[in-house]
């Protein structure tokens, strides 16, 4: 707990800092990545940069970390971390890194909010700050230990065994290691990250689910492209590394590749699941399908997924071989444009719909798509009764709440 001084300060300055924070952090970035220029060439996403999203993530997170922590009830703010923690030990963050942080964003603070920052003032949120890192650098350590790694030392080469085209935009890849030694296991659900060296020397780096991973000697991903776009009045790059995996990355050539990392796991036990996914967001449900198959589980399960079309569909075959293995498990497409096919019980036009789906009751529900498919979904899910607590969801990129 933050002292009890610190505490009463940071309730009464929480409307201050917590609304001048969407101001804060640009100030942040700028300042550190002027003193550390290769934290935003080798480690930062420069796409979430020039998008704004990682400093709404770092807002949002310290405001709703601040604001959990002196509330007198309500959740833990312990459980707004592990999703960090788990995306900062992909990425090989370690303890000294945080005082980094740190000093930036504390001179930010005060470059934004000048003589309102008293001593008083910043002693109190500099002990939040060291709070929040403390959590989560203890979180971290025991990921690294659990992976049996040294902190931050989570890189290897891999290299690829096989390279499919499993739609027009999208690639798989099947990677092994070089010298036949076992590859760290990862849970279904779980990702790793890739780092690739682009032209103009930047290392930049990714998250990709693992939609292969019990076999020591192997693992599998897949890359969808992503052009240049508009969502909007909003200009959205096209995604640096996806495009540089697509354009030059074949069988033979050697990838830097993460130990799994990712709090996305399977609920133990024999309970109905219901698996909800849009676009490349079925990479983590076949994960999940492919453990249980080879589980031989006889869960009951419910896939749901929709898609711009079947054409467009990647592991399309993939994922209906998966639910034929399954003795109890139905599978349900929407597609956009179904083109000459007609639709059927288990085929369908159009968006998603829960309406007419039959769920089971009890279900554990899991989501895997973009932001405002899943927040659709999961506001219908919580009108048909689903409790909040079932539901649970992979999101890339900067961590965003789909309640908001």
């Amino acid at each position: 707990m933050l002292s009890a001084t610190s505490a009463a300060v940071v309730r009464a300055t929480l409307p201050v800092i917590g609304g001048a924070i969407g101001d804060i952090t640009p100030v942040f970035y700028r300042r550190m990545f002027a003193a550390h220029p290769e934290l935003e060439r080798d480690l930062f996403n420069r796409g979430n940069q020039a998008q704004g999203d990682q400093q709404r993530a770092l807002a949002g997170a310290i405001a709703a970390y601040a604001t959990l922590l002196v509330s007198e009830d309500g959740p833990s703010p312990d459980e707004v971390l592990p999703r960090i923690a788990h995306k900062h030990a992909s990425l090989g963050i370690t303890e000294d890194q945080y005082a980094i942080v740190h000093e930036h964003l504390f001179a930010a603070i005060v470059e934004v909010l000048g003589d309102a920052v008293t001593s008083e003032v910043a002693a109190a949120w500099d002990e939040v700050y060291w709070h929040m890192a403390h959590a989560l650098i203890a979180i971290e350590k025991d990921l690294y230990a659990g992976a049996g790694l040294a902190p931050g030392e989570v890189w290897r080469n891999l290299v690829v065994r096989r390279r499919v085209n499993e739609s027009p935009d999208t690639v798989s890849f099947e990677l092994g290691s070089t010298d036949g030694t076992p590859l760290p296991e990862g849970r279904p659900g779980q990702y790793v990250s890739v780092a690739v060296r682009l032209p103009d020397g930047a290392r930049q780096i990714r998250q990709y689910s693992l939609t292969r991973s019990h076999e020591q000697h192997r693992i599998a991903i897949t890359v969808k492209a992503v052009p240049a776009g508009r969502v909007g009045d909003e200009i959205v790059p096209a995604g640096e590394v996806s495009n540089f995996l697509h354009d030059n990355v074949f069988e033979g050539d050697l990838l830097e590749v993460s130990a799994p990392f990712g709090e996305l796991a399977l609920t133990e036990g024999d309970g109905p699941l219901v698996l909800v996914s849009a676009g490349i967001g079925i990479t983590p449900m076949l994960g999940f399908l492919r453990h249980l198959a080879e589980t031989r589980s006889e869960r009951e399960v419910v896939v749901l997924h929709a898609d711009r079309s079947p054409s467009r569909h990647a592991h399309r075959a993939e994922l209906k071989d998966l639910v034929s293995a399954l003795p109890a498990a139905t599978l349900l497409r929407w597609y956009e444009d179904l083109g000459t096919r007609a639709t059927n019980e288990s085929l369908r036009v159009g968006f998603i719909d829960l309406e007419d789906v039959e769920l089971p009751a009890d279900a554990d529900v899991y989501l895997c798509g973009p932001v405002p498919f899943m927040a659709a979904v999961r506001n219908g899910l919580l009108g048909r009764g689903v409790a909040d607590d079932r539901i649970h969801y992979e999101v890339f990129g900067p961590a965003k709440d789909l309640a908001s």
